[in-house]
């Protein structure tokens, strides 16, 4: 079972995605918060597994509180959730630790996905996000080292978007390989995450327009 904490300012938000994830099977809400400070305190005693975080709350916003949480539990997987995907909001949620940005007027899918994308340790970016954050960060993208064959198929398929549990079924190989493979290509290209392992995919050429 997923462990979820939702921060939101707003009750009616917080009800609707407390509404969708006691719908799914595998994700439980283990607390709600209305602004950061409360989120920190949450996080602290209930220790979740994913935390869904707005990032304009009063008080403490949520990229004061996902910096403190993650402080606190290094292991916790930050879902910035906002009405907002300009990049003053994108890239400081970034850079305080979030794994993953998602808008409010998600599908309904899309966001029980992002938390179980999360928890397994993907990436979980609304489409025209990450489309935003690979066109940006292109000139950056470091070279293309050596790599495997298999390798390089799994980085095309993180450039396309797709998640460890696509890359498996689509390769025919376990989730656990694919992360190993993930991990050997972080090593090997210096890239700090996997949104600069899908700009380096992008960049290299790597991915087929079918799949982009």
């Amino acid at each position: 079972m997923i462990r979820v904490l939702l921060a939101d300012d707003q009750r009616l938000v917080r009800a609707g995605v407390r509404m969708l994830c006691s719908a799914a099977k595998d994700i439980s809400v283990v607390g709600e918060a209305g602004n950061g400070l409360e989120a920190v305190r949450l996080a602290e005693r209930e220790r979740p597994d994913v935390v869904m975080m707005d990032l304009r709350m009063p008080g403490m916003d949520g990229i004061a509180a996902t910096k403190r949480i993650l402080a606190m539990q290094p292991a916790v997987r930050v879902v910035a959730l906002t009405t907002f995907d300009d990049d003053d909001h994108l890239y400081p949620a970034l850079a305080a630790g979030a794994c993953g940005f998602l808008v409010k007027d998600c599908e309904p899918d899309e966001l029980t996905a992002g938390i179980r994308r999360a928890f397994a340790g993907d990436s979980p970016f609304s489409p025209p996000v990450m489309r935003r954050l690979v066109s940006r960060a292109l000139a950056k993208a470091p070279a293309l080292p050596e790599v495997t064959a298999r390798e390089r198929e799994v980085l095309a398929l993180v450039g396309a978007g797709l998640s460890n549990g696509e890359i498996a079924s689509r390769l025919y190989v376990g989730v656990t390989t694919v992360k190993t493979h993930i991990a050997n290509l972080l090593s090997k290209t210096g890239c700090p995450n996997r949104i600069r392992l899908a700009v380096l995919a992008t960049q290299a050429g790597l991915v087929p327009p079918n799949l982009a």
